[in-house]
């Protein structure tokens, strides 16, 4: 297989036709041998049955993966790179923002570089508000200055992938996946690749502020140490604030009982943050420790090559 076609899926019964009639249309008169691999997240409404129906109609190879629940984004693309047959694997969104033609030009790129491994697509003018959009740039800020790995800021999942790269992702298989900072960690010659994003055709955003926070912090804590190292900082500074108030009380007569307040509110804060930070660790090495499945798939349909 030349090609494989990644497609996550959560609720996206209104947008999954369109998206399958343009894949079709994009790459019918060409001769690339491709599979599209949909990864259902536990949809709710009848994204299954429309897959379904897809498959049935054997116009083009399909693979169907139906998640048992809503597992995430992360978990959909892991499970789509570790099955897809393809030389080449791209990962794309299924509501047409990302349009399919794009592929064409990643491959074209892939062909033109060799030294190349993957071809991502970042927003060269992001369309989203004026905070939003702070916030991001302060996060790429703030991740690469504490991270042992490089992220390119604005660059989506959006990817096409040579087979060699795919296969050293898909042996990261923690449980907390944050796939930016693995593509970035498995090293490769990446190729960026500006984009314009398309409107949605129908149904609005998964993501809100609330889950690209936990997104970011999942980022932060899934590639740097830095926040382990935060006690030490921190015992630095009281220390010397205890200097400091030592000389103080020393030369000045000031209410010591409202002054010892203050300090133990103050220490106590810190304290309750940095059992937050290392609870944080705690908790995910445990979850690590049950060696939960990273998705569980309910049913795997493999269509036969019909091209």
């Amino acid at each position: 297989m030349q090609l494989s076609i990644v497609v996550p899926c959560y609720n996206e019964e209104k947008n999954i036709q369109l998206f399958y009639d343009k894949v079709f249309t994009t790459f019918k008169n060409t001769n690339i041998k491709y599979e599209i691999v949909f990864v259902n997240d536990g949809s709710s409404d009848k994204t299954s049955e429309i897959l379904n129906q897809f498959y049935n109609k054997g116009k083009q190879k399909i693979q169907i993966i139906n998640f048992s629940r809503n597992f995430g984004k992360e978990a959909a693309m892991y499970a789509g790179l570790k099955e897809a047959t393809g030389e080449l694997v791209a990962i794309i969104d299924a509501d047409l923002q990302q349009n399919p033609e794009y592929i064409l030009k990643m491959m074209d790129i892939l062909n033109r570089e060799k030294e190349c491994d993957s071809v991502a697509a970042y927003q060269a003018k992001r369309k989203e508000g004026k905070i939003l959009a702070f916030c991001k740039k302060m996060f790429y800020k703030l991740i690469n200055s504490i991270s042992s790995v490089t992220f390119t800021p604005d660059t989506s999942d959006f990817r096409i992938f040579r087979r060699k790269m795919v296969d050293a992702i898909i042996n990261m298989s923690e449980y907390h996946r944050f796939s930016k900072g693995i593509f970035s960690f498995v090293g490769f010659n990446t190729y960026y690749m500006p984009y314009e994003v398309e409107a949605r055709k129908a149904g609005s955003s998964k993501w809100n502020f609330w889950k690209l926070f936990k997104y970011a912090i999942d980022g932060i804590i899934g590639f740097t140490t830095v926040p382990l190292k935060l006690p030490f900082v921190f015992s630095g500074f009281l220390f010397f604030a205890f200097i400091i108030c030592f000389i103080i009380f020393l030369f000045y007569n000031l209410n010591f009982l409202s002054i010892l307040l203050l300090v133990l509110l103050f220490i106590m804060s810190l304290l309750f943050f940095v059992v937050g930070i290392m609870g944080e660790y705690m908790a995910r090495i445990y979850i690590q420790g049950k060696n939960r499945p990273i998705y569980i798939i309910k049913e795997h349909k493999r269509g036969k090559d019909k091209k």
